[in-house]
């Protein structure tokens, strides 16, 4: 058990990293995660997840930022149904501009989603983001939050780490979050995974593993 000061901390923590991505550096990652050559990328990553889903209706990403996943969910999958959650109000307001068919939600992901169940909920590059005391929350957020499918696409470690991130400490961390919520929730079945590799020759995916679990 943790004593008062460790609490207290990683409550700061946690208010300090959402203020972070609220924040400018929110916003300038927005202009170095949108191209073209990354929707090419993320087309490759998803149409091997949904290979593994089969038909779907409908798809929530938490952590949609201006939404490069969703589009190529997208295009992979026209008919079906967008949702998205994100804590940056800039992407939010130029992603709902930009695609006013998605339903979009300005929140953070460890506070409660007032949303229907989608038939895949996942996260991208997400995650690795968020103070490890408050990824119980972001945990129970993708599994009320998905009817079948729930995928992660992060930074995998066996044991936790923590990395410096841009120049910044307590921003990025490592682990396997996909154990871990096969740990919390005894319905769930791990029904793939696999590594995007940032020197692939065609699609790069900035070394992060995604795993595909099902609700049984």
């Amino acid at each position: 058990m943790k004593d008062g000061n460790s609490n207290l901390r990683g409550n700061n923590m946690s208010t300090e990293q959402e203020n972070f991505w609220k924040g400018e550096f929110g916003d300038d990652y927005i202009a170095r995660n949108k191209s073209k050559s990354l929707l090419a990328a993320n087309l490759a990553l998803f149409s091997e997840i949904l290979k593994k889903t089969g038909p779907i209706e409908s798809v929530l990403e938490l952590g949609c930022n201006v939404g490069m996943n969703l589009k190529s969910l997208e295009l992979l999958s026209p008919d079906l149904k967008i949702s998205g959650v994100d804590i940056n109000k800039k992407a939010i307001d130029e992603l709902r501009k930009e695609k006013p068919g998605y339903h979009l939600l300005e929140q953070s992901i460890l506070e409660e989603i007032d949303i229907e169940p989608y038939d895949l909920c996942f996260t991208k590059g997400v995650l690795i983001h968020i103070n490890p005391d408050k990824l119980e929350n972001a945990y129970e957020n993708l599994y009320r939050n998905s009817n079948r499918f729930i995928c992660i696409n992060e930074y995998y470690n066996p044991s936790p780490v923590k990395i410096n991130y841009r120049g910044h400490e307590d921003r990025l961390f490592k682990r396997d979050f996909c154990g871990e919520i096969l740990e919390k929730f005894n319905d769930l079945r791990l029904v793939g995974y696999g590594f995007g590799y940032r020197n692939d020759p065609v699609f790069q995916q900035d070394d992060m593993t995604w795993f595909l679990l099902e609700k049984t």
